[in-house]
């Protein structure tokens, strides 16, 4: 991974979500492509991954695998709207 990030500098906030299965409340970082809600373990994606697919750098930034990974959430969440 870059040393912070090239496109344009960024710090991380929380973001929280209603847990869809049972209604409680998941945190997880602007960073995170996803996480798992602790009472029922239903996992929630993080619909805010936009700059992975807009940055020149990003593929970069966060490496292949990473790249790819978040580009299939951002494929699956375009196609669910």
């Amino acid at each position: 991974m870059l040393d912070g990030c090239q496109g344009k500098p960024r710090t991380p906030t929380i973001i929280e979500k209603i847990c869809p299965q049972c209604g409680a409340e998941i945190e997880m970082f602007s960073i995170d492509t996803q996480m798992a809600c602790e009472k029922c373990g239903f996992i929630a994606y993080n619909d805010t991954l936009s700059c992975v697919q807009w940055c020149q750098y990003a593929r970069k930034c966060v490496g292949d695998e990473m790249y790819e990974h978040m580009m299939e959430i951002a494929a699956m969440q375009k196609a669910r709207k």
